[in-house]
């Protein structure tokens, strides 16, 4: 896309964008990628980076983890790979590893999720893991990058003899120190290191009874540190192990960089996969911040913004929490160029600004804060005149600079342009600015450009009710209360609100009345009109918003109602499927049982000599079942008079059995036990069988009618 003039990103706070996004980078390589973001014209290239963020950030909304973790900059490591004799360090070999590890990941997490993050998937789709690279790194570096003792048989027989010496030199030296220590020589510190040789610190006054080398002496001269002539030789033994181990070690880092320099396209191209993945990244957690979505990429040229705002004030707003005014706008072959009038501070610019920087946030693949349902078209070039264009530098005026860039866009503009024109014609006399003004918005609507134009001149406002193509547009205000909307009415033009914006600032009323004489009748009656319609407009805007307001409610209400209705039609459905299965239940665990007492009956019966008592037993099977049928009847009818009462029996209360249901009254209490009278005839009895009952109501009731 070009833009004009260079300035245009700066203009539309673009550059404010690319700041937030780089904060949420974690690699190098995705910072460069931000850095380097292009305004793109082909609609599947757009298509794919808008669609490629939209599915980290479902990532992000879910409860998956997707391990892209990597985020070290090794980029200058790999490069020295490919250097022949070359050499990387222990850690630097380490973090190439873990660079083919987190490929590793990457692509077995997409092997777990297959169809579903296609866009992202085809980030990495023709990378193939190594396993050789982390393998080799493996075999001679540890989890802390150092060297490993059986990287070579000769790093391992040099380790072994210096681990030797070194034992052997610190018991040496522990001899020393105690002996010395007797003698009494040594300082209050006893040892130190100087110059990577371990040494005695003595007291100054008896330097030359120690034999040894002095390596040097304290800042007060009172202690001089001395290497003890008994562990010369085996230092020096041990400063030969050392230069030993360095080169041996030097020689198997080379060996491992040079094996490592054949897969340096891999590693490249694992870089900049963990790049592109972190990249993607920062623009979804963007996206989270602005609760930004996708929209449609339309393949005619246009905007169609639903519920949008400007990134910018939303997250401001968002963190004072306060409101953002949503905007609706659309530019199409009926309404190719929006003419937005009001007051000033009413929001005209802001508006302007908003569709702009969607536009280039779309077109550079991130997603914007607006609805889903907004379509997007694709420009090729935007052209842009907003604030202050006086150029000290050239010797321009504003207007001056202004018609420079109105010539740039009579020159250049077409069907695929969009522009965005701030105050089109001021900084000249009103009459002659007006007709130019007016001139150059029939000549961008000839060339069928699409764009925005604020202004302040009527001739502008009458101009789009009769010119197709162009359309007014104005901002809310409310006079009564003297303060801007911030909301956009498309379809009618907007008063300036010159007075009542005068009469906020305190201007005197004299003036303001003198200036109402001044001003042509027929201007400040159109003006009135404007302002007087648009008033009423609020008060329409307003009783609307209450009636959806109740709407909604009632909508609500009703929602709530067959939810709680549906929930109560469940709960009665599930309670009498839970007592059928209960019932149910009862009765197969019965017959159960019966079936298994009539098979003994009829095993008995063949074994029996006494035929007599395998009948009476029989006989006794069924008339328990009787019984049962008897209790369950008297159940039923003790249930329909009386309820229990939750509490333990007392002298006085009714009572029932909870074997044969029979009630009486409880006349005596003694341990366990106690009498029961039913009907007039006393029954001691356990009162753990018996539950304390009340007759109910609607018996008393029936008795007493």
């Amino acid at each position: 896309m070009n833009l004009y003039p260079a300035r245009a990103v700066e203009a539309l706070e673009f550059h404010k964008i690319v700041q937030l996004l780089e904060l949420k980078c974690r690699t190098q390589a995705a910072k460069e990628r931000v850095q380097q973001l292009k305004f793109q014209t082909k609609s599947e290239v757009i298509e794919k980076a808008l669609l490629q963020t939209e599915e980290y950030l479902n990532i992000l909304s879910s409860p998956d983890y997707f391990p892209n973790d990597f985020t070290r900059d090794i980029k200058k490591e790999l490069q020295l790979i490919g250097i022949a004799g070359a050499t990387l360090g222990g850690e630097q070999l380490l973090a190439i590893k873990n660079l083919a590890l987190s490929i590793k990941n990457l692509i077995n997490w997409f092997k777990r999720h297959p169809n579903l993050y296609l866009q992202l998937f085809s980030i990495c789709e023709r990378v193939v893991y190594e396993k050789a690279i982390p393998e080799i790194i493996q075999e001679v570096i540890d989890d802390q990058g150092n060297v490993r003792d059986h990287a070579s048989k000769e790093l391992y027989s040099i380790r072994m003899d210096l681990a030797k010496s070194r034992h052997e030199l610190r018991k040496l030296f522990e001899t020393i120190l105690r002996k010395l220590n007797k003698q009494g020589y040594l300082a209050d510190i006893s040892e130190g290191f100087l110059n990577g040789r371990r040494t005695v610190a003595i007291l100054a006054e008896h330097k030359r009874i120690v034999k040894g080398i002095l390596h040097g002496e304290s800042d007060t001269q009172k202690t001089v540190f001395i290497e003890p002539e008994e562990t010369i030789e085996l230092n020096n033994e041990i400063f030969s192990l050392e230069r030993a181990e360095n080169r041996e070690v030097h020689r198997i880092l080379s060996q491992v960089t040079a094996t490592l320099s054949g897969y340096q396209p891999q590693l490249l191209q694992y870089f900049s996969t963990v790049g592109i993945y972190d990249f993607i990244r920062a623009k979804a957690l963007l996206a989270k911040d602005m609760e930004a979505t996708r929209p449609i990429i339309s393949q005619q040229t246009g905007i169609r913004l639903i519920k949008a705002f400007h990134p910018l004030l939303y997250l401001q707003h968002k963190q004072n929490n306060k409101p953002t005014i949503p905007l609706n706008i659309t530019l199409d072959k009926q309404q190719r160029i929006l003419i937005i009038s009001g007051p000033n501070a009413g929001g005209k610019t802001v508006s302007m600004k908003t569709v702009g920087l969607l536009q280039l946030m779309v077109q550079s693949g991130l997603l914007i804060p607006a609805s889903g349902q907004s379509e997007v078209g694709i420009f090729k070039q935007m052209m842009i005149h907003i604030g202050d264009t006086q150029s000290i530098e050239h010797e321009l005026s504003t207007y001056s600079a202004h018609l420079r860039d109105m010539n740039y866009f009579m020159e250049y503009a077409n069907g695929k342009t969009l522009f965005f024109i701030d105050e089109l014609g001021s900084g000249s006399d009103p009459n002659l600015g007006g007709a130019f003004a007016e001139a150059i918005v029939e000549e961008l609507t000839h060339k069928h450009s699409f764009g925005i134009i604020t202004t302040h001149y009527l001739n502008l406002k009458v101009m789009a009710g009769k010119v197709a193509g162009i359309v007014n547009g104005a901002m809310s205000f409310d006079e009564e209360h003297l303060e801007p909307l911030y909301r956009l009415e498309i379809g009618k033009p907007g008063s300036s609100y010159t007075f009542a914006i005068a009469e906020r600032t305190g201007l005197p009323k004299k003036i303001i009345d003198r200036a109402r004489q001044i001003t042509d009748r027929g201007h400040f009656k159109l003006d009135k009109m404007l302002s007087t319609t648009e008033q009423q407009a609020v008060r329409l805007g307003d009783k609307e918003k209450k009636a959806d307001a109740v709407i909604k409610e009632n909508e609500r209400l009703k929602l709530k109602y067959e939810e709680l209705t549906n929930k109560e039609r469940l709960r009665q459905h599930f309670e009498t499927l839970k007592l059928q299965n209960k019932i149910k239940k009862e009765e197969l665990d019965y017959l159960r049982d019966m079936e298994r007492k009539f098979k003994q009956i009829i095993h008995d019966w063949k074994k029996a000599a006494d035929k007599q008592e395998v009948i009476s037993a029989a006989e006794k099977l069924l008339f328990k079942r009787k019984q049962l049928q008897s209790n369950e009847a008297a159940a039923k009818k003790t249930d329909k008079n009386y309820e229990p009462m939750g509490k333990a029996p007392q002298i006085g209360d009714w009572v029932r059995s909870s074997v044969n249901h029979q009630v009486g009254k409880l006349i005596s209490l003694k341990d366990k036990k106690g009498v029961v009278q039913i009907g007039n005839l006393p029954f001691t009895v356990q009162l753990e069988e018996w539950v304390a009952v009340r007759k109910k109501l609607q018996s008393n009731t029936k008795k007493s009618s």
